[in-house]
Order: structure tokens, then C-alpha cells, then sequence
């Protein structure tokens, strides 16, 4: 994990697979994944905390994950 320093906080988006309760949301950044095809996950309530760089292959293992228990 490493931390989220260079991105702007409008480069984070919200996933549309995180919990409407609160609690469970997760964001990721789009612009930064077409540009370098790293895809950076985070903890949306830990703004300035550390984040996940994933493969593509990774990050859609993520997403299939979160599809199957959604």
C-alpha cells in the first residue's frame, strides 16, 4: 500500500458497489488508471490514507468480488 499523495480529491470517485448504510465505501480513481494502468483503490473514509494499486487483472477481480456478494 502506499499513500494517495498527487491526486486531487476530485479524482476519486465513489464505486457504485459500495454500501449505501455507510461504513463500507470504496473509491477509486479512473483518471489514473487510463493514463498509467494502475488501478488505485481506497477507503473513502480514510481520505489520506493508503491505497491499493492494482493490475487491471486485479482490479477486476476486486470488482467480480464485490458483484458477488452485493
Amino acid at each position: 500500500m502506499s499513500r494517495a499523495y498527487g491526486l486531487r480529491p476530485d479524482q476519486w470517485v465513489k464505486s457504485t458497489y459500495s454500501g449505501g448504510e455507510g461504513g463500507q465505501c470504496v473509491e477509486w480513481a479512473p483518471a489514473h488508471a487510463l493514463a498509467t494502468g494502475e488501478f488505485l483503490v481506497r477507503d473513502s473514509k480514510v481520505r489520506n490514507g493508503p491505497y491499493l494499486a492494482l493490475s487491471q487483472e486485479g482490479f477486476a477481480g476486486l470488482v467480480a468480488l464485490a458483484k458477488s456478494h452485493g
